[in-house]
């Protein structure tokens, strides 16, 4: 049995069962071994952590000391999160489906294959991180790299246990260390917002369930799309935590971008702003009623939001009175107090 990512940061995918991931949506709801962007197994050639994270980021960051998660929550993930919770007894069945062997299970599984990151261990990629986590105003997570040509990073948080970060060496390989941080920066945005045990529950409840026949495999299916509407509001939430790390919504974009379609050779040549027409184009391509059903068709079932409707949402909310307001504010907390 795979372990159960909680968060990834991936590309949309179809079927199958994961954490979380930071990229690429999917479609399946219960594959352990991916953040959205890959399965383990597999040694990626060039792996040069330290020539792209050889440092923390600009200590002109600010930092938002009394950041709340709803202070940035997406309306999507406020609106998906309560249906959930009207759900009669998907929390409780979630939590009897995710006992002491699963958690086992899934914890070594995921350790098992990867190397800790700590002070004398990956140490600057162990400083992106721990600036993030102060950014956001959460405790940092243990952190894992593991060895993958399939660029991904995932979050697992396990009931009683401290939560835990994955990130593949072929994603290390295609980042810059700013893009790096900002990775971590979603990843913990799922932590802040306690999306970890509910994705877990869902992953481990959809494939539960879907073991039993007659009216569990109903069941499933009608919680499925649910799910994954919830799914992929919440990653549109982890993206505006990417932002308030990085402070820069090309830096987010950019990262968006090179999940969609970038290589480490290709890097240099890329262009954020060509990507937001490329999203604005879509929009249109979409506007019309067969547009709009072809579109709906394609991503109801996705894990994730087509990158380039994250790199859309995340330009918006950049703009927004809401991302100025949050800023300002900690302006106001990190200016010396005069005495």
């Amino acid at each position: 049995m795979a372990s159960v990512p909680l968060s990834s940061l991936c590309l949309p995918q179809k079927r199958r069962t994961d954490s979380s991931s930071i990229g690429f949506p999917r479609r399946v709801l219960y594959n352990p071994t991916s953040l959205g962007f890959s399965s383990f197994n597999y040694k990626f050639p060039r792996f040069s952590l330290l020539s792209r994270a050889t440092a923390s980021s600009s200590p002109s960051s600010l930092v938002f000391r009394d950041l709340d998660a709803d202070d940035f929550r997406h309306p999507l993930d406020k609106q998906n999160t309560l249906i959930l919770r009207m759900i009669p007894g998907l929390n409780e069945l979630g939590k009897l489906l995710l006992g002491t062997v699963t958690e086992q299970i899934m914890l070594l599984e995921n350790i098992g294959t990867s190397v800790k990151v700590s002070n004398n261990q990956l140490t600057e990629l162990h400083k992106l991180m721990t600036e993030a986590a102060e950014i956001l105003n959460i405790e940092a997570p243990d952190l894992y790299v593991r060895q993958s040509p399939l660029p991904n990073a995932y979050t697992l948080a396990i009931s009683g246990k401290k939560p835990f970060i994955v990130v593949h060496t072929s994603l290390v390989e295609l980042l810059t260390r700013k893009e790096l941080q900002a990775v971590l920066a979603h990843e913990l945005g799922h932590l802040k917002c306690d999306h970890g045990v509910w994705l877990t529950f869902a992953n481990i409840l959809t494939l539960g369930v879907y073991t039993v026949p007659g009216l569990g495999r109903l069941i499933a299916q009608n919680l499925e799309e649910q799910l994954f509407r919830w799914l992929r509001a919440a990653e549109l939430t982890c993206d505006r935590a990417a932002l308030l790390v990085a402070q820069d919504p090309k830096v987010v974009i950019s990262v968006l971008m090179k999940l969609a379609g970038g290589s480490p050779s290709l890097a240099d040549q890329l262009n954020v702003d060509a990507f937001l027409e490329q999203a604005r184009s879509y929009d249109q391509a979409s506007s019309s009623p067969v547009g709009w059903y072809i579109r709906n068709a394609q991503t109801r079932q996705l894990s994730h939001p087509l990158p380039v409707l994250r790199a859309r949402e995340i330009d918006e909310w950049s703009r927004s009175e809401a991302y100025k307001s949050l800023l300002k504010r900690a302006l106001q907390t990190n200016a010396p107090h005069k005495v």
